[in-house]
Parts: structure tokens; sequence; C-alpha cells
């Protein structure tokens, strides 16, 4: 068409630059590589060996495996490469009350009978003859992971284990690396060293190029901020501005340390409550992540190691390396010229493993809505829209898990059980409180099941059930619940212990270890 039909009068954007590797810049090539680089479009990344990266997560949702089919990168090369097991979901510790243990499945309870929620016939069934077991009794995922077993769902067979959903565990380092060679294989071309100025356009304000230490420069069209928390783009020469959740959020400070693994690794992260925070468990096949998130005002650094080392399972492997970092979010993630990925973008604690699906989200929406030259204002302000959806979604499910508990006996807990939350969260709260109801907002990242999960699992539980419920025959769904239970064991116990999977898929990496990479602030 010719640019009298109102098409046409766009440029090509054509130089794209990513600041900073890492989990977060490298997923970002590879990606952008897989689709846009035909030979017209450049990409290049730049990054410094001299500056370490934070890495962003070793345990995953299960989005990444979109992710990673997109690349076309097959499973078990992937799990073998970044010595990655699978996961099935989160194990709870303490959260509830001392002593407590829930789990957080991915995938679905039941079945829905006649259109109505399974979870509203097992909160009838509980409410009438006590008898319905626990909510994770009817979860696929969740019964492999209490027998340490796992298979990936059948395609066309009729059985419950096409009810498992599941994500992975594994080496951030090692799938940064991984990336890499890809991203090249493809085109990109990574550039070393360290940036020292970053220039603006005098007229838009718009970045025009960076100067590295070495003097070279490289100019660009559009340039992805993967700098981290420093934000050296879309912060330090853009002035874009944060804001502050850690109210809600208080936590602002990790300690991390990679143990021998205890035995075999099972299919599911853990996540342990202490006094002030909390103390992740990701098995890995080489390894096992530790971590201890805690807040500051609440406790010093010297107790949260203290508390670290006396509750791991095996004999470190590194001395424990301490993070800090403030969860909230840039008031854009594109400003100008600049899209923000990463941790550059924002921090959200990461109690559900939230961190690599939202640079992930970023990719996805970049995508969606790529520019051309100039940069359309309207398209910028869709995927800030976007972008501030998401993280307020993972933000509201996060702060779930700390005032959904009845813990009074340290100052964090008294403190976390009794503040305001958004009002986004405080409605979805009493919307369960009455008859147990969950009603999302436009396309949530966590369904109704993880509300369900963190709701029931921490004792929160309706004063009633949909009335609805009620229309169906008692001793009909009775018998369909005692089926389902009893299906979903018989088939877990079925399944492969998981580290035989991993072993007989051709997952598993026989080769020892080289070494170690950075400890990442995720669970």
């Amino acid at each position: 068409m010719t640019e009298a039909n109102g098409i046409g009068n766009a440029s090509r954007l054509e130089r794209v630059v990513i600041v900073g590797g890492g989990t977060a810049g490298w997923m970002a090539a590879a990606a952008l590589s897989r689709y846009f680089n035909d030979g017209r479009r450049t990409i290049t990344l730049i990054e410094s060996d001299a500056i370490g990266t934070v890495g962003v997560g070793e345990a995953t949702i299960p989005a990444i495996r979109s992710f990673n089919a997109m690349l076309d990168i097959p499973e078990a090369e992937f799990l073998r490469e970044t010595r990655g097991t699978c996961k099935l979901g989160i194990e709870f510790v303490n959260w509830g009350q001392q002593g407590d243990r829930y789990f957080h499945p991915f995938g679905s309870f039941g079945q829905d009978l006649h259109g109505i929620p399974f979870h509203q016939l097992f909160l009838r069934e509980r409410a009438r003859s006590g008898g319905a077991g626990e909510i994770c009794d009817y979860s696929m995922s969740a019964a492999a992971a209490r027998a340490g077993h796992f298979a990936r769902p059948a395609a066309g067979a009729q059985s419950a284990v096409n009810q498992i959903a599941y994500a992975y565990h594994f080496d951030a380092g090692l799938y940064a690396a991984y990336l890499r060679r890809l991203a090249e294989r493809q085109g990109v071309v990574r550039i070393e060293g360290r940036i020292t100025i970053v220039s603006r356009d005098s007229e838009s304000g718009d970045v025009s190029n960076v100067t590295l230490d070495n003097g070279t420069q490289v100019e660009g069209d559009l340039f992805i901020d993967c700098s981290g928390f420093r934000g050296l783009l879309i912060e330090e020469a853009l002035e874009t501005g944060y804001e502050d959740w850690s109210h809600w959020l208080p936590m602002d400070r990790a300690i991390a340390v990679p143990t021998v693994s205890p035995g075999p690794p099972s299919p599911f992260t853990r996540s342990t409550a202490h006094d002030a925070g909390w103390q992740w468990r990701i098995p890995l096949q080489h390894r096992t992540g530790n971590g201890h998130v805690f807040s500051s005002a609440f406790m010093n650094e010297d107790k949260a190691r203290e508390i670290l080392l006396a509750n791991l399972e095996g004999a470190p492997l590194a001395e424990p390396r301490a993070l800090r970092f403030l969860t909230g979010m840039r008031r854009k993630a594109w400003n100008h010229n600049v899209v923000a990925i990463g941790l550059s973008s924002g921090f959200i604690e990461p109690l559900e493993s939230t961190s690599i699906h939202l640079i992930q989200n970023g990719i996805a929406r970049l995508f969606a809505l790529f520019p051309d030259n100039p940069i359309s204002p309207v398209e910028r302000d869709e995927y800030n829209r976007g972008m501030r959806g998401i993280f307020e979604d993972v933000r509201d499910f996060i702060i779930l898990h700390y005032k959904a508990t009845q813990r009074e006996d340290s100052e964090f807990w008294r403190y976390v059980r009794h503040m305001s939350v958004p009002e986004t969260l405080s409605r979805k709260m009493a919307m369960w409180q009455r008859h147990g109801r969950v009603l999302r907002d436009e396309a949530e990242l966590f369904s109704t099941p993880s509300w369900i999960a963190v709701m029931l699992g921490q004792n929160i539980w309706p004063d009633s059930y949909d009335p609805i419920a009620d229309t169906l025959d008692e001793a009909k769904v009775a018998a369909a619940m005692a089926q389902m239970r009893a299906g979903y064991s018989d088939v877990a116990a079925q399944l492969p212990p998981h580290e035989s999977f991993l072993r007989q898929s051709g997952s598993w990496n026989l080769q020892p270890a080289a070494g170690l990479a950075p400890q990442a602030l995720s669970a």
C-alpha cells in the first residue's frame, strides 16, 4: 500500500542495543534474535565481565516452558545444560501458624462438576461431613510431589497424569550461558565493556548512544536496559522514578548459599517462614540452592545469617552472599526509547518464583508492541499499562501470604498480619471470605487454584460456600470426590521417582559440576 492509503510513513527501527547480560539480557537477546534479526536489523548486547550479575532465579513457574518452546529449546538438552530439575509447586512451612505445612501446586484442583467449580464442592463436602480431606488431595501435581515422583503429561492419553503442570529449577548462571550461545548463533553481537557515558538526543530526549570505557561508541534506535537494580539507562540517565512497595512487602535483604544436595532432588521448592522472613530450598542436579529473605527493619544481617546456616540440610559449598533490594517497580518500564527488563524494571521478592516470568512477560509485550521509528506514545503507554498490571497482580498475591497469617510470635509477623493492603487485594479477600469466590481481573498471572491454595493453606476458610453447590446430589458428589482423591494418589504412586525420570529421559548431566555459578536471588 502507499502513503496515500495512510500506511508506510514510519521508518524501520533497525538498531537494538541491550545493556547488560545475565538472565534478563540473554533471554531478551535470544528471543529478539529468533524473530527480529533478518540481516537488516542488528542486535548488540553490551556487558562487562568485571560487573557481576545478581541472577534472578533458580525456580520458575510453568510459563517458562512456553518461552523455551518459542526458542525451539529441547527440554532434555535444557535440563542437562542448566543441571535443572522439575518443579510441581511450592511447599510452605510455618506460614499460617508455626508448625503448619501446605502445598501450592501447579495446575488445577479436581474436576468441575456440571459447571460448578470443584473447590465449591470441596467446601460443601467439608462443611457437611468433614470428610473431604485436604484440598491438595485433589491435585495431580501435589500428589506426585508428595510421592517424590514425576512424569510429563501424556498427550492424548485419558489419565489423571495429564493434569500435571510443572516448571523448572535450574542454575541461572548456566541458563544465561546457554542462551548466550544460542543468541550468538542467531547473530547477536556481544561487546565487552563498561558503559561510562550515556548520550541523549537534545531534541527528543531519547538515548542516542553509549560510550564504553575503552572509547567505543555504540549507537541505537531502541535500548533495552538489563543492567539490574542500578537501572543504568532507565533511572540514571532518564530519571524515570521508582515506586516503593516496602510498606506492604518489607523484605529488603537476602543471604544466599549453595549446599551439597542431601539426597535425590525433590520435585518442588520449599519456603520455610522464620521470625522476620523466610528461607528457600531449591534442589538442582549438582547442588541445592538456599537463601534467607528477611527485613532489615526487624532483623540484623548477623542473625539472619545465623538462622540460615542453622537450617541447612547439607554442607555449604561457598561463603554466604548478602544481597540488598527494594521491592517495587519503575514508574515506567518503557521511557523514551528505553525499555527496562528484569531487575532494572522492578523487583518483587522471590516468594512465588516470578522474577523470570516478569522478564518473559516484558519480552512478550515488547514483541506485541515492537515499534517503528518514531516510537508511538500510544504503544509505549500500552506497554507500561500492561507491565504495571502484571507487577501489581504479582504484588497482591505475594502480600496475601503475609496478610493471611495467624502468627503473632514476633514483631515482624504482627506487623504484616495487621497492616493495610491494596484495595485490589482487600476486595479479593472479602469476596473469598463470604462465599469462597475468587474473582480475577483481566489476564492475571495467578489462576484461581493458586489463590485457593494459599487461602486454605493459611487457614483462611470462607464463612460459607457458593449456594449453587447445593444444586448437586450430595451422594453423587461425595462418590465423585472419593474417586478423584483415590485416582490421584494411585497414579502418583505409579510414576517414576523424580531423579529416575530425569536420568531415563536423558535430562541428567553426568559430568562433574565445573564450579558454581553465583547464587541467584529467587525461590
